[in-house]
């Protein structure tokens, strides 16, 4: 038996989102029947994000047990005949079986893409939020600053999800706002995200390049820890999900036998 690891690109409009669940396709039932079909054996993958409907990927990061012979870097291939257009993997390798996506260290990048003109766009309505409404990207920029480092970042987590046993406190590595033309990507990147958090920020960001919000008030709003104090959930179609590193586990990490791991 041996773990393989993939990382998964995908469009998330067609899905009820990353996981399983009996409303809907997602992206792991289409990835789990894919896999099942190739080995022969009845898989089922460990995702690392589990991204909401809507919400896209190029980098999310599966893993699965197999007995079957097929060299870990051979999977990318064999399964990107079988699977969708949109749904692709982007990578595979054999790792340590002691290797799981959720419950090892990340650094996670998302980045939300906003389509700033007077007219939307059909050809881009898939991965951006529109807004007609003029944004001061230099404003937005300003107020992410207030994101880096250490924070409890429970002002900016959706409604209902807190639990008193969980932490809300997380760590932003970089984040920041720029405008091309007539797109504005906000990226962030951070050792973990609360539920709806980088959503969260990007209605909160909105909301300041409308100047209905002051970029300074974005320290007040984390301080508040509450809700309430920050703006609204921007559309989940202008969220994707960039990137997922293990920085214990790489470069070499990943394919150290048990044995091996101090």
């Amino acid at each position: 038996m041996k773990r393989v690891m993939l990382t998964v690109a995908y469009d998330g409009t067609g899905y009820c989102g990353w996981q399983v669940q009996p409303n809907g396709i997602a992206v792991q039932q289409v990835l789990n029947e894919a896999l099942s079909e190739l080995t022969g054996e009845e898989i089922h993958t460990l995702g690392a994000s589990r991204t909401d409907a809507g919400v896209h990927a190029r980098g999310n990061v599966a893993v699965f047990d197999t007995s079957a012979r097929m060299p870990g870097d051979k999977y990318s291939y064999a399964l990107n005949t079988r699977l969708p257009d949109d749904i692709k993997i982007q990578g595979s390798r054999e790792v340590s079986p002691e290797f799981h996506p959720r419950f090892t260290s990340t650094v996670k990048t998302y980045e939300y893409k906003i389509l700033n003109r007077r007219f939307p766009d059909p050809t881009r309505r898939n991965d951006t939020c529109f807004l007609y409404v003029p944004l001061d990207a230099e404003r937005m920029d300003r107020a992410v600053r207030y994101l880096i480092g250490e924070h409890d970042f429970r002002s900016f987590q959706a409604s209902g999800e807190t639990s008193p046993d969980r932490s809300t406190v997380r760590t932003i590595y970089s984040a920041e706002v720029v405008r091309e033309d007539d797109l504005i990507r906000f990226r962030i990147c951070g050792n973990g995200f609360l539920y709806n958090m980088v959503r969260i920020l990007a209605g909160t960001l909105m909301e300041i390049g409308k100047a209905k919000i002051e970029p300074e008030e974005m320290e007040k709003i984390l301080a508040c820890r509450d809700r309430s104090a920050a703006g609204p959930t921007a559309p989940a179609r202008g969220l994707t999900l960039l990137e997922i590193r293990y920085p214990e586990w790489e470069p070499d990490y990943l394919s150290r036998k048990p044995d091996d791991i101090s």
